[in-house]
């Protein structure tokens, strides 16, 4: 109980920090004079902190306790250390659909959005359809990964024909960016990611079963079929809308359920899920206040530092085993 209580004072204490710094200079007093509404501070100055930097430090700590959990959840289905969000090629259809929409001249922060959520949720569809006919789990994680290498080729074929715009918007949208939701999107994107953290708590029981074994998890009733529902589901939705807004930030879902296990130094998933989306959200916190270091109105990309952190994580799983 102790490092849960850590955990939510430090996430807490990064949330402020990120309301207090950032890409533009503005003193405590004035921060604190536009979230209360005092006098002090000048309007476009308050509504920067109201609209971008509220939503931007909400985003930051949803977005990757999302995409932790979702890493966490297809790990332990998978039984497979290496298994995250992209694993089965949901992130990979918001990129292709990003893709043509962008390098068709498209701009308009609507349609960015709304195209990367209609290709992660055509791919989840899809292998939803294709659970019906396969039944093996390694199979449909196959699957996802040559559905992965199929549409980075299909994206690479269209940076070759895309104007030069396009080429570079594609690129500023991949490097990850929690700026994306505004307060005018920040409910329904909130909404949508507890939506997705919800259905992962109903799949704490069979994914604790399903570690010990297929045999066991039968004998205690749990049912194969609508545990990968449930799955494809949860993943699908967190991989679908943090992609859609922030970009596809790279690592996070990777390495972050390692940390919280070897921090927990448990695999009851009773523990290990609440663990895995605090660490997870401290970890995109952490990145977005570093995110900020340049100053002078800019920030650097989010995927130039989740691997930072990601790696060496990651390396030493691996190493180990």
């Amino acid at each position: 109980m102790k490092r849960f209580l850590f955990l939510s004072v430090v996430l807490l204490a990064l949330g402020v920090a990120n309301i207090l710094c950032g890409s533009v200079s503005l003193g405590a007093d004035e921060v604190w004079a536009a979230l209360t509404g005092g006098e002090g501070v000048s309007a476009p100055h308050r509504f920067f902190v109201l609209h971008v930097r509220v939503p931007a430090a909400i985003t930051a700590a949803l977005t990757g306790a999302a995409l932790s959990v979702c890493g966490l959840t297809l790990q332990s289905y998978f039984r497979n250390p290496l298994a995250g969000p992209s694993v089965l090629g949901i992130t990979s259809g918001a990129n292709l659909a990003v893709a043509i929409v962008m390098l068709m001249g498209v701009m308009s922060p609507a349609a960015l959005t709304g195209s990367a959520l209609v290709g992660a949720m055509a791919v989840l569809l899809l292998l939803l359809a294709l659970t019906r006919w396969i039944r093996q789990d390694l199979t449909l994680l196959i699957i996802g990964v040559l559905l992965s290498y199929l549409v980075s080729a299909i994206i690479t074929l269209l940076n070759y024909y895309a104007t030069a715009d396009g080429v570079q918007s594609y690129m500023i949208w991949g490097m990850g960016n929690f700026g994306g939701v505004g307060s005018e999107h920040l409910a329904f994107y909130s909404l949508t990611v507890l939506t997705g953290l919800l259905l992962t708590v109903f799949l704490i029981k069979p994914l604790n079963g399903w570690l010990l074994g297929t045999d066991y998890a039968l004998s205690l009733g749990i049912s194969p079929s609508i545990t990968r529902l449930l799955v494809l589901l949860s993943t699908g939705i967190l991989a679908a809308v943090t992609t859609a807004y922030c970009g596809p930030i790279s690592f996070v879902g990777l390495s972050v359920p390692h940390l919280a296990r070897l921090a927990f130094h448990s695999d009851d998933h009773r523990r290990l899920l609440p663990a895995t989306a605090l660490l997870g959200a401290i970890l995109t916190s952490l990145c977005l206040l570093l995110s900020t270091l340049p100053a002078e109105g800019r920030l650097l990309p989010i995927n130039a530092l989740t691997p930072i952190f990601g790696f060496p994580v990651v390396l030493y799983i691996l190493l180990r085993k």
